[in-house]
């Protein structure tokens, strides 16, 4: 078998940065069956949400690529699925959730240590906890790992899954500032699941005979499901890097463009196409922004509201590009439907921006909402191409169609299909949406 190094030496031109040379060396945790199949059940399971309507499922589901097929989702007060899920009258959400839910493949490789696109959870050996997190000291003990910690904020979120007001007891819990702790949302959730028949069996097969069941407990086995389930390193780039086939004509010209010409490769390294870095790319924004309550804003400064740090305003980190043709839109508002839009504005943000199609973005119909506010304002746009970072490169569309062909060879088929798939039922017998 070739040597990684000789295979790409092979195909890619040799004055590439070898900084940006992908190397297949992630480091994938074992797994516990047990926890992961326990795992499946919770993912999929309504009873983690205030309202017990809907599931981590609902924004990161197989059929959408682990994400939703939407610009920005709804999360509570929503129903059906992906470009279909529609506001329910009965229980009007306040908000659209203000960013894109992103892709869930390779998350529990070690190589991923800081989540959410502004990267306001990360690991961090001073904390207490191993992690900061937005709760700061309130961080309770006992998550396995980044993406452990990661997996239990959005029922912290009344957008998300926890539900607005005081319509039900995490919801109230929120709203009194009660998060961890006894009498916290995370304690209401726990004893929610530790009620479940069911659910105390299938704990007893992972933890201790007489442990209680905590919500590290719970968020531990729905990581280590993800990661079991959305393991993507089989691809035929990866299958290519290994020796074991020849990437087409067409992809190795995307390829050599992407490593090369366009610069792609410099923030979208590594095995799995990113730097787990943050870059301002005059990324068009829509949506109601990122922002406090009292906020009356409809901008997402991203980075800088997590370090303060004015170079980093508008800053958003790297996505992965694994599986990325099934994950549209793409953006951290999700505001290109295509790939080719996206690599396009890359390719030109100035020009991307301000000629950029509202008719695009995929938004579910929400009455009252002003989703693009921010390009109707020729400050707000001057500020964010002001921090823009990216220099225009001037592709040619066969350029772009060659990249797109590449980024195809990023498709690891076992991994959008799932390994264990959707369960038949949960233990809560709340419904599944499929």
């Amino acid at each position: 078998m070739r040597s990684i190094l000789t295979t790409l030496l092979v195909v890619v031109p040799m004055y590439l940065n070898a900084d940006t040379m992908p190397k297949a060396d992630a480091k994938f945790p074992e797994h516990d069956m047990a926890e992961v199949r326990l795992g499946q059940l919770l993912f999929y399971d309504p009873i983690l949400s205030g309202n017990k309507t809907i599931s981590c499922a609902t924004c990161h589901h197989p059929r959408f690529g682990t994400s939703d097929g939407l610009s920005l989702g709804i999360g509570d007060g929503g129903n059906s699925l992906g470009p279909a899920r529609e506001v329910d009258s009965k229980n009007h959400p306040e908000q659209r959730i203000p960013r894109n839910a992103p892709a869930l493949f390779n998350l529990g490789t070690a190589e991923f240590s800081v989540l959410f696109h502004d990267g306001r959870l990360e690991a961090d050996p001073i904390e207490r906890s191993g992690f900061r997190t937005p709760l700061g000291d309130d961080m309770e003990d006992g998550f396995d790992g980044v993406l452990s910690a990661q997996t239990m904020f959005p029922v912290l979120s009344p957008d998300e899954m926890a539900g607005h007001y005081s319509e039900n007891d995490v919801a109230q819990a929120i709203r009194q500032g009660f998060f961890t702790g006894p009498g916290g949302a995370w304690d209401i959730l726990s004893k929610r699941v530790a009620a479940i028949p069911e659910y105390n069996k299938q704990f007893r097969k992972v933890l201790a005979p007489k442990k209680d069941i905590y919500f590290a407990d719970i968020s531990n086995a729905i990581a280590a499901f993800m990661a079991f389930e959305w393991r993507a390193d089989d691809s035929p780039f990866d299958q290519h890097l290994r020796g074991e086939r020849t990437l087409t004509a067409a992809q190795i010209n995307g390829m050599n463009l992407f490593y090369g010409d366009a610069g792609c490769g410099s923030c979208h390294a590594g095995q799995f196409q990113t730097d787990h870095d943050f870059h301002a790319i005059g990324m068009v924004q829509i949506g109601p922004g990122k922002a406090a309550r009292f906020e009356r804003h409809q901008r997402d400064e991203g980075r800088l509201r997590v370090t303060g740090d004015a170079t980093d305003i508008f800053a958003f980190r790297t996505p992965s590009l694994r599986n990325v043709t099934h994950t549209a839109p793409y953006g951290h508002a999700g505001a290109f439907a295509t790939l080719k839009a996206v690599i396009e504005h890359h390719n030109d943000p100035e020009y991307s921006f301000e000629n950029y199609n509202p008719e695009q973005a995929v938004l579910p119909d929400f009455k009252g909402v002003k989703d693009f506010e921010i390009l109707k304002s020729s400050r707000e746009t001057a500020d964010i191409l002001k921090a823009n970072q990216l220099k225009p490169v001037k592709l040619s569309d066969q350029n772009v169609t060659d990249i797109i062909t590449f980024l195809g060879a990023l498709t690891d088929e076992t991994a959008i299909k799932g390994r264990l798939g959707i369960p038949d039922s949960v233990p809560s017998g709340l419904p599944i949406r499929r």
